[in-house]
């Protein structure tokens, strides 16, 4: 093995620096493979570079390409020469790609005007990415043994440099997601149930009756806690975006679900009972959203107007259809309450093209059934 050529080595140091920064800084991957193609071509004196990656069944797809950006998306056999170097880790030299037996039958068609080529495995033992080959025009000079040598070792670095990267990438959206749950943790455990608790402060002293209000106070007292439910609303649509940024993605609902009941259960100071049936998994992000907030408004009509000392919660998909009830045993609706809480649980049932019925009186107290079809 002949020493490497002193200006060679430095310009392969530097290419692999270059790429080693892009990577480890979070670069885009496309970027990336084009700055190893690239060097990969200019490093070897080459007209035409590719890296190649592998795929299930063995063949080849070009991911990038220095030279002929045509290239871009060809396919090579599993049978090739270049996927028979990714898979054995052996790199190979031919002086013409189109007379060499171990190279002739699977040269696509794009590439038939080249001659000399040279196949390098890249990646590495343990995580084999695919291969990184360049080629010179027909009637070139073939490439040199030390020029396969470059190419090999400089396939392997630059590879190396990716897998740590995906790695490292790997390790940051982990702790992203986590850091993610935890902000979101402490939205819904700490900060809706401080908002919640104070506006059932506000709510429950509007309308005692030793402490009657002028009714401009009256009508402050209630904008504060129309301005908390607000407030709660937006912190909760920031968890659900915390804990599910795709807004198309199906959430949990029976997580969610439970959350609600959770919250009510601190406000009312004993545990409702929570009944789950049927798959619950896959409901559509938008109906998603209007069966949790149906199960919120009717707690919060529980919590602020029942006086009760059971509830009973049910969830339950049964066929096409998705059923929520709740229950209490509560003094009913009280006469002169707002109905505007009744009211947004109609609208949101009849947006799913659902219904909502009430039932209420001081003897049994309130029953609420919101009932909506899944859409197919």
């Amino acid at each position: 093995m002949l020493p490497m050529d002193p200006t060679l080595a430095a310009r392969t140091l530097t290419a692999s620096t270059e790429i080693a920064t892009a990577a480890l800084s979070g670069q885009d991957p496309e970027a990336v493979l084009h700055l190893v193609v690239r060097a990969a071509a200019e490093l070897a004196e080459a007209d035409l570079g590719l890296v190649m990656a592998g795929n299930e069944d063995g063949s080849l797809t070009v991911e990038a390409a220095h030279g002929a950006q045509n290239a871009v998306g060809l396919v090579l056999s599993p049978r090739s020469s270049a996927a028979r170097v990714a898979r054995g880790g052996v790199p190979i030299v031919a002086d013409d790609v189109i007379t060499d037996p171990r190279t002739a039958p699977y040269v696509p068609r794009e590439l038939t005007i080249y001659g000399p080529f040279a196949a390098a495995p890249f990646g590495t033992r343990e995580s084999r990415l695919g291969a990184l080959t360049v080629y010179r025009r027909r009637g070139a000079k073939p490439f040199t043994s030390g020029t396969v040598e470059v190419l090999t070792a400089f396939a392997a670095q630059a590879g190396l440099v990716l897998v740590l990267a995906e790695g490292r990438n790997a390790h940051e959206r982990v702790g992203l997601y986590e850091e993610r749950e935890r902000i979101a943790r402490d939205l819904h455990d700490v900060i809706i149930q401080r908002l919640y608790a104070a506006g059932m402060q506000l709510d429950l002293l509007s309308r005692r009756p030793a402490r009657k209000l002028a009714k401009a106070d009256s009508t402050r007292l209630a904008d504060a806690v129309d301005q908390l439910d607000a407030a709660i609303a937006d912190v909760r649509s920031v968890v659900r975006t915390l804990r599910n940024p795709d807004p198309e993605q199906p959430a949990d609902l029976a997580e969610s679900a439970r959350a609600e009941v959770a919250t009510a259960r601190e406000l009312l100071g004993f545990e409702p009972t929570f009944e789950l049936a049927g798959d619950l998994t896959n409901i559509p992000a938008a109906l998603a959203d209007h069966v949790r907030a149906a199960l919120r408004e009717s707690l919060s009509n529980v919590v602020r107007h029942a006086g009760a000392l059971r509830v009973a919660v049910h969830l339950r998909r049964e066929g096409p259809t998705i059923r929520l009830t709740v229950a209490d045993d509560g003094c009913g609706i009280p006469q002169g309450v707002t109905h505007r809480g009744l009211n947004n649980l109609r609208t949101r049932a009849t947006q799913s093209g659902g219904t909502c019925e009430v039932r209420s009186s001081p003897r049994s107290g309130t029953t609420v059934t919101w009932e909506v079809p899944i859409p197919d």
